[in-house]
């Protein structure tokens, strides 16, 4: 049995792993060209079958990028201002031009999630979210960011039985806070994004690799 679990972890980490060659001032050449310094995010698309994974992700944005240095538009404000122009869903403008919306926030950017899956497996009580995330330029219209993964979420609760460890991971999942699971979704994906002008790497990373655009992990 072990030697069976060892060969799964094994081929979930080669999986799990996306080589680059490329470096950030390369694959995200055109976030440096413009130095966005300002970021509206607009509410996820939900395509999946989690009705709560459009609020779960949109919470939880935040974060990740004012971490990586960027001014965030408050998503209570936004909210309220995307109410009263009736346009609460994202689909009305992920294909049109982002310069009307650049106008009415005043932000250099928009950024698009698509939620396509969330949904727990049956294998180690896990759960599956695929995600793509894109920034797109409110100068130019142009995609300045994008990635997509599909990420795994596994609780950490080995008990050293197998029936144990099935038991106390049907519990955690049970009571794990799914919002958790977006916020471990979004720092991992923005995590890559270059530097912002509020935080003392801005202008300094480009020579550091650059995660694959299309990748999948397994997160704990």
């Amino acid at each position: 049995m072990k030697k069976i679990l060892y060969i799964v972890s094994a081929v979930c980490l080669f999986a799990s792993c996306s080589t680059t060659n490329a470096l950030k001032s390369e694959q995200y050449a055109k976030m440096y060209e413009e130095k966005p310094v300002s970021i509206l995010v607009m509410p996820p698309i939900n395509r999946s079958t989690k009705v709560e994974a459009k609020e779960l992700f949109y919470s939880s944005l935040i974060v990740p990028l004012s971490q990586r240095g960027y001014y965030v538009m408050p998503p209570l404000l936004t909210m309220e201002i995307l109410k009263e122009e009736s346009a609460y869903d994202a689909e009305m403008f992920v294909d049109s031009s982002m310069k009307q919306v650049g106008d009415l926030f005043g932000v250099d950017a928009v950024l698009f999630t698509t939620i396509h899956e969330w949904a727990k497996t049956t294998i180690a009580s896990q759960i599956r979210v695929m995600v793509e995330y894109t920034l797109k330029s409110t100068q130019t219209d142009e995609v300045i960011f994008t990635r997509k993964g599909n990420i795994i979420y596994s609780p950490n609760s080995y008990t050293g039985s197998i029936l144990g460890n099935l038991v106390s991971n049907m519990l955690m999942t049970a009571l794990t806070k799914e919002i958790e699971i977006g916020r471990k979704c979004n720092m991992y994906t923005l995590g890559d994004l270059p530097a912002g002008k509020y935080s003392p790497s801005w202008g300094t990373d480009g020579h550091t690799d650059a995660g694959a655009e299309s990748f999948t992990v397994q997160i704990q």
